[in-house]
Protein backbone atom coordinates (compact mmCIF):
# COMPACT_ATOMS: atom_id res chain seq x y z
CA UNK A 1 0.00 0.00 0.00
CA UNK A 2 0.83 3.59 -0.87
CA UNK A 3 2.56 5.45 2.50
CA UNK A 4 3.01 9.02 2.73
CA UNK A 5 6.76 10.10 4.26
CA UNK A 6 4.97 12.06 6.89
CA UNK A 7 1.76 11.03 8.44
CA UNK A 8 0.15 13.23 10.31
CA UNK A 9 -2.53 12.63 13.73
CA UNK A 10 -6.09 12.45 12.82
CA UNK A 11 -9.28 13.57 14.67
CA UNK A 12 -10.84 10.44 12.85
CA UNK A 13 -10.00 7.26 11.23
CA UNK A 14 -12.84 4.99 10.20
CA UNK A 15 -12.43 2.27 8.31
CA UNK A 16 -14.51 -0.57 5.98
CA UNK A 17 -16.83 -0.04 3.45
CA UNK A 18 -16.43 2.33 0.13
CA UNK A 19 -18.15 2.34 -3.40
CA UNK A 20 -20.42 3.71 -5.58
CA UNK A 21 -24.07 4.68 -4.73
CA UNK A 22 -26.15 5.11 -8.26
CA UNK A 23 -29.69 6.60 -7.24
CA UNK A 24 -32.77 7.11 -8.99
CA UNK A 25 -33.30 10.71 -9.66
CA UNK A 26 -37.32 9.88 -9.51
CA UNK A 27 -38.47 8.55 -6.55
CA UNK A 28 -41.58 6.74 -6.08
CA UNK A 29 -41.14 4.29 -8.47
CA UNK A 30 -39.35 0.92 -9.06
CA UNK A 31 -35.80 0.87 -10.76
CA UNK A 32 -37.08 -1.13 -13.10
CA UNK A 33 -38.99 2.45 -14.43
CA UNK A 34 -36.14 4.88 -13.67
CA UNK A 35 -34.64 6.09 -16.57
CA UNK A 36 -31.59 8.81 -14.64
CA UNK A 37 -29.51 8.05 -11.47
CA UNK A 38 -27.20 10.56 -9.39
CA UNK A 39 -23.22 8.59 -8.96
CA UNK A 40 -22.17 9.64 -5.25
CA UNK A 41 -19.84 8.66 -3.10
CA UNK A 42 -21.04 6.01 -0.93
CA UNK A 43 -20.34 3.38 2.14
CA UNK A 44 -21.18 3.97 5.42
CA UNK A 45 -17.43 4.41 7.18
CA UNK A 46 -16.96 6.35 4.03
CA UNK A 47 -19.86 8.83 4.84
CA UNK A 48 -18.76 9.12 8.32
CA UNK A 49 -15.47 10.27 7.68
CA UNK A 50 -16.92 13.00 5.29
CA UNK A 51 -19.80 14.04 7.55
CA UNK A 52 -17.05 14.75 10.16
CA UNK A 53 -14.91 16.34 7.34
CA UNK A 54 -17.63 18.89 7.19
CA UNK A 55 -17.06 20.18 10.43
CA UNK A 56 -13.52 20.90 10.22
CA UNK A 57 -11.57 17.19 11.15
CA UNK A 58 -8.84 15.78 9.94
CA UNK A 59 -10.73 12.54 8.82
CA UNK A 60 -9.25 9.41 6.86
CA UNK A 61 -10.30 6.07 5.78
CA UNK A 62 -8.69 2.48 5.86
CA UNK A 63 -10.49 0.73 2.73
CA UNK A 64 -9.65 -0.27 -0.49
CA UNK A 65 -11.29 -0.32 -4.03
CA UNK A 66 -11.18 -2.21 -7.63
CA UNK A 67 -8.17 -0.74 -10.36
CA UNK A 68 -11.14 0.77 -12.46
CA UNK A 69 -12.51 3.97 -13.19
CA UNK A 70 -14.96 3.91 -10.10
CA UNK A 71 -12.02 3.85 -7.97
CA UNK A 72 -10.51 6.52 -9.79
CA UNK A 73 -13.71 8.59 -8.79
CA UNK A 74 -13.50 7.31 -5.17
CA UNK A 75 -10.47 8.88 -4.65
CA UNK A 76 -11.28 12.28 -6.42
CA UNK A 77 -13.80 12.23 -4.89
CA UNK A 78 -12.64 11.45 -0.78
CA UNK A 79 -10.14 14.71 -2.07
CA UNK A 80 -12.98 16.57 -2.71
CA UNK A 81 -14.50 16.50 0.66
CA UNK A 82 -11.43 16.64 2.43
CA UNK A 83 -10.48 13.27 3.36
CA UNK A 84 -7.72 11.42 3.23
CA UNK A 85 -6.49 8.93 0.80
CA UNK A 86 -3.74 7.72 2.09
CA UNK A 87 -4.99 4.47 3.43
CA UNK A 88 -7.44 3.71 0.71
CA UNK A 89 -5.65 0.63 -1.47
CA UNK A 90 -6.53 -1.34 -4.65
CA UNK A 91 -7.33 -5.07 -5.15
CA UNK A 92 -6.50 -5.81 -8.75
CA UNK A 93 -8.59 -8.63 -8.89
CA UNK A 94 -11.89 -7.13 -7.85
CA UNK A 95 -14.47 -4.84 -8.91
CA UNK A 96 -14.72 -1.39 -6.77
CA UNK A 97 -18.57 -1.85 -5.40
CA UNK A 98 -21.91 -0.23 -6.54
CA UNK A 99 -24.96 -0.08 -4.79
CA UNK A 100 -28.06 0.76 -6.40
CA UNK A 101 -31.62 1.57 -3.92
CA UNK A 102 -35.11 2.79 -4.65
CA UNK A 103 -36.75 5.51 -2.61
CA UNK A 104 -40.11 5.30 -1.68
CA UNK A 105 -40.54 7.87 1.10
CA UNK A 106 -41.03 8.00 4.22
CA UNK A 107 -39.73 4.80 5.29
CA UNK A 108 -38.61 2.49 2.33
CA UNK A 109 -35.38 2.35 0.90
CA UNK A 110 -34.70 -1.40 -0.35
CA UNK A 111 -30.74 -1.39 -1.28
CA UNK A 112 -29.44 -3.72 -3.72
CA UNK A 113 -25.94 -4.02 -2.71
CA UNK A 114 -23.33 -5.35 -6.01
CA UNK A 115 -20.77 -6.46 -4.46
CA UNK A 116 -19.35 -9.54 -5.75
CA UNK A 117 -16.95 -11.94 -6.13
CA UNK A 118 -16.08 -9.84 -2.76
CA UNK A 119 -15.98 -6.38 -2.07
CA UNK A 120 -12.67 -5.01 -1.84
CA UNK A 121 -13.62 -3.22 1.33
CA UNK A 122 -13.29 -7.04 2.99
CA UNK A 123 -9.85 -7.45 1.48
CA UNK A 124 -7.91 -5.68 4.09
CA UNK A 125 -5.04 -7.23 5.54
CA UNK A 126 -3.38 -6.62 8.72
CA UNK A 127 -0.44 -4.45 6.51
CA UNK A 128 -3.16 -2.40 4.82
CA UNK A 129 -3.76 -0.83 8.44
CA UNK A 130 -0.96 1.87 9.75
CA UNK A 131 -1.15 1.05 13.52
CA UNK A 132 0.32 4.39 13.89
CA UNK A 133 -2.19 6.04 12.39
CA UNK A 134 -5.33 4.21 14.16
CA UNK A 135 -3.20 4.14 17.93
CA UNK A 136 -2.91 7.97 17.62
CA UNK A 137 -5.97 9.01 15.90
CA UNK A 138 -8.44 10.68 18.55
CA UNK A 139 -11.11 8.19 17.46
CA UNK A 140 -11.17 5.36 15.73
CA UNK A 141 -14.52 3.89 14.19
CA UNK A 142 -14.86 0.56 12.80
CA UNK A 143 -18.29 -1.37 11.24
CA UNK A 144 -20.27 -4.63 12.15
CA UNK A 145 -19.76 -5.14 8.18
CA UNK A 146 -15.96 -4.99 8.42
CA UNK A 147 -16.33 -8.45 10.46
CA UNK A 148 -18.68 -9.89 8.00
CA UNK A 149 -15.72 -11.98 6.13
CA UNK A 150 -11.81 -12.75 5.92
CA UNK A 151 -9.61 -11.11 5.99
CA UNK A 152 -11.29 -7.93 6.90
CA UNK A 153 -12.29 -9.41 9.92
CA UNK A 154 -9.22 -10.86 11.68
CA UNK A 155 -7.30 -7.51 10.27
CA UNK A 156 -10.30 -5.25 11.89
CA UNK A 157 -10.10 -7.36 15.28
CA UNK A 158 -5.80 -6.92 14.92
CA UNK A 159 -6.01 -2.89 14.67
CA UNK A 160 -8.88 -2.98 17.60
CA UNK A 161 -6.46 -4.89 19.97
CA UNK A 162 -3.67 -3.13 18.60
CA UNK A 163 -5.17 0.23 19.77
CA UNK A 164 -6.14 -1.01 23.23
CA UNK A 165 -9.39 0.91 24.04
CA UNK A 166 -7.26 3.83 23.08
CA UNK A 167 -9.04 7.89 22.95
CA UNK A 168 -12.21 6.86 21.78
CA UNK A 169 -12.96 3.83 19.55
CA UNK A 170 -16.33 3.04 18.23
CA UNK A 171 -17.92 0.16 17.05
CA UNK A 172 -21.25 0.96 14.49
CA UNK A 173 -23.69 -1.52 15.07
CA UNK A 174 -24.48 -1.90 10.86
CA UNK A 175 -25.61 -5.60 10.58
CA UNK A 176 -27.03 -5.93 7.36
CA UNK A 177 -27.92 -9.64 7.09
CA UNK A 178 -27.03 -9.77 3.31
CA UNK A 179 -23.47 -9.94 4.57
CA UNK A 180 -24.15 -12.92 6.88
CA UNK A 181 -24.89 -16.77 7.52
CA UNK A 182 -26.91 -15.61 10.22
CA UNK A 183 -27.35 -13.12 13.08
CA UNK A 184 -25.91 -15.79 15.51
CA UNK A 185 -23.08 -15.69 13.66
CA UNK A 186 -22.77 -12.13 13.67
CA UNK A 187 -23.51 -11.98 17.29
CA UNK A 188 -19.98 -13.59 17.57
CA UNK A 189 -17.84 -12.01 16.36
CA UNK A 190 -19.76 -8.33 17.08
CA UNK A 191 -19.44 -9.57 21.08
CA UNK A 192 -15.48 -9.82 20.27
CA UNK A 193 -15.05 -6.13 19.01
CA UNK A 194 -16.91 -4.83 21.82
CA UNK A 195 -14.12 -6.05 24.21
CA UNK A 196 -12.20 -3.40 22.47
CA UNK A 197 -14.44 -0.22 22.05
CA UNK A 198 -15.20 2.46 24.28
CA UNK A 199 -18.45 3.84 22.36
CA UNK A 200 -21.26 1.17 20.76
CA UNK A 201 -24.05 3.00 18.04
CA UNK A 202 -27.09 1.02 16.74
CA UNK A 203 -30.65 0.65 16.03
CA UNK A 204 -32.92 -1.95 18.09
CA UNK A 205 -32.39 -4.54 15.13
CA UNK A 206 -28.78 -4.14 15.68
CA UNK A 207 -28.50 -4.04 19.34
CA UNK A 208 -30.64 -7.14 19.08
CA UNK A 209 -27.64 -8.36 16.99
CA UNK A 210 -24.54 -7.30 19.70
CA UNK A 211 -26.06 -8.25 22.66
CA UNK A 212 -29.50 -10.59 22.04
CA UNK A 213 -32.29 -7.85 23.51
CA UNK A 214 -34.35 -4.89 21.82
CA UNK A 215 -34.84 -3.36 24.65
CA UNK A 216 -33.45 0.24 24.35
CA UNK A 217 -32.43 -0.16 28.47
CA UNK A 218 -31.71 -3.91 28.52
CA UNK A 219 -29.64 -3.27 25.23
CA UNK A 220 -27.86 -0.16 26.53
CA UNK A 221 -27.04 -2.28 29.70
CA UNK A 222 -25.46 -5.04 28.23
CA UNK A 223 -23.15 -2.94 26.13
CA UNK A 224 -22.07 -1.08 29.47
CA UNK A 225 -21.43 -4.25 30.52
CA UNK A 226 -19.51 -5.26 28.08
CA UNK A 227 -16.81 -2.02 28.95
CA UNK A 228 -18.29 0.13 26.48
CA UNK A 229 -18.80 3.70 28.05
CA UNK A 230 -21.17 5.26 26.05
CA UNK A 231 -23.98 3.32 24.57
CA UNK A 232 -26.04 4.80 21.86
CA UNK A 233 -29.32 3.00 21.28
CA UNK A 234 -31.61 4.25 18.43
CA UNK A 235 -34.99 4.14 18.92
CA UNK A 236 -36.63 5.39 15.58
CA UNK A 237 -39.84 7.32 16.24
CA UNK A 238 -39.25 7.08 20.29
CA UNK A 239 -36.00 9.28 19.69
CA UNK A 240 -32.34 7.93 21.22
CA UNK A 241 -30.92 7.01 23.76
CA UNK A 242 -27.52 7.27 25.10
CA UNK A 243 -26.00 6.14 28.57
CA UNK A 244 -22.77 6.75 30.32
CA UNK A 245 -20.82 7.26 33.12
CA UNK A 246 -23.07 10.34 34.03
CA UNK A 247 -26.62 8.54 33.44
CA UNK A 248 -28.97 8.05 30.81
CA UNK A 249 -30.33 10.93 28.42
CA UNK A 250 -33.58 10.29 25.86
CA UNK A 251 -33.81 12.91 23.11
CA UNK A 252 -37.08 12.49 20.82
CA UNK A 253 -36.41 12.83 17.21
CA UNK A 254 -36.07 15.71 14.82
CA UNK A 255 -38.85 16.24 12.46
CA UNK A 256 -38.51 16.26 8.96
CA UNK A 257 -39.87 15.62 5.45
CA UNK A 258 -38.26 12.33 4.11
CA UNK A 259 -36.78 11.97 1.21
CA UNK A 260 -33.83 9.43 1.70
CA UNK A 261 -33.27 7.93 4.71
CA UNK A 262 -30.10 5.80 3.85
CA UNK A 263 -27.59 8.68 4.89
CA UNK A 264 -29.07 9.74 8.13
CA UNK A 265 -27.30 7.58 10.25
CA UNK A 266 -23.53 8.16 8.64
CA UNK A 267 -24.81 11.70 9.21
CA UNK A 268 -25.83 11.19 13.14
CA UNK A 269 -22.24 9.30 13.31
CA UNK A 270 -20.01 12.03 11.88
CA UNK A 271 -21.82 14.58 13.72
CA UNK A 272 -21.55 11.89 17.34
CA UNK A 273 -17.65 12.75 16.23
CA UNK A 274 -17.49 15.97 16.32
CA UNK A 275 -19.80 16.44 19.51
CA UNK A 276 -17.25 14.00 21.32
CA UNK A 277 -13.74 15.35 20.21
CA UNK A 278 -15.67 19.35 21.62
CA UNK A 279 -16.26 17.90 24.73
CA UNK A 280 -20.34 18.52 24.89
CA UNK A 281 -22.23 17.00 27.44
CA UNK A 282 -24.13 14.07 26.14
CA UNK A 283 -27.74 15.48 25.52
CA UNK A 284 -26.30 18.18 23.50
CA UNK A 285 -24.31 15.68 21.33
CA UNK A 286 -27.53 13.30 20.84
CA UNK A 287 -29.68 16.85 19.90
CA UNK A 288 -27.03 17.66 17.26
CA UNK A 289 -26.68 14.10 15.99
CA UNK A 290 -30.46 13.74 15.50
CA UNK A 291 -30.64 17.13 13.87
CA UNK A 292 -28.01 16.00 11.50
CA UNK A 293 -29.21 12.70 10.75
CA UNK A 294 -32.72 14.54 9.94
CA UNK A 295 -31.34 16.91 7.82
CA UNK A 296 -29.34 14.60 5.57
CA UNK A 297 -32.87 12.26 5.10
CA UNK A 298 -34.19 15.45 3.97
CA UNK A 299 -31.46 14.62 0.77
CA UNK A 300 -31.87 12.27 -2.07
CA UNK A 301 -27.40 11.68 -1.58
CA UNK A 302 -25.95 11.17 1.19
CA UNK A 303 -21.98 11.98 1.01
CA UNK A 304 -22.45 14.84 -1.03
CA UNK A 305 -25.45 16.09 1.67
CA UNK A 306 -23.32 15.94 4.61
CA UNK A 307 -24.34 19.31 6.41
CA UNK A 308 -21.94 21.90 7.78
CA UNK A 309 -22.23 22.93 11.41
CA UNK A 310 -24.42 25.76 10.31
CA UNK A 311 -26.37 23.86 8.64
CA UNK A 312 -27.30 21.44 11.37
CA UNK A 313 -27.60 24.33 14.03
CA UNK A 314 -30.33 25.59 11.58
CA UNK A 315 -32.00 22.50 11.68
CA UNK A 316 -32.34 22.69 15.09
CA UNK A 317 -33.79 25.87 15.33
CA UNK A 318 -36.62 24.75 12.67
CA UNK A 319 -37.58 21.68 15.35
CA UNK A 320 -37.45 24.56 17.84
CA UNK A 321 -39.41 26.82 16.29
CA UNK A 322 -37.06 29.69 16.42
Amino acid sequence: MRRCAVVRSFDLVTAGRIGVDIYPLRTGVGLEDVETFGKYLGGSATNVAVAAARYGLRSAVVTKTGADPFGRFIRRALRGYGVDDRFVGTSEHLPTPVTFCEIFPPDDFPLYFYRFPKAPDLDLHPEDFDHDAVRDAKIFWVTVTGLSAEPSRSSTLEALKARGRNGITVLDLDYRPMFWDSREQARGWVRQALDHVTVAVGNLDECDTAVGTRDPREAAKALRDKGVQLAVVKQGPKGVLAVDDSGEVEVPPVPVEVVNGLGAGDAFGGALCHGLLAGWETARIMRFANAAGAYVAGQIACSDAMPTQAQVLGKLGEAQGV
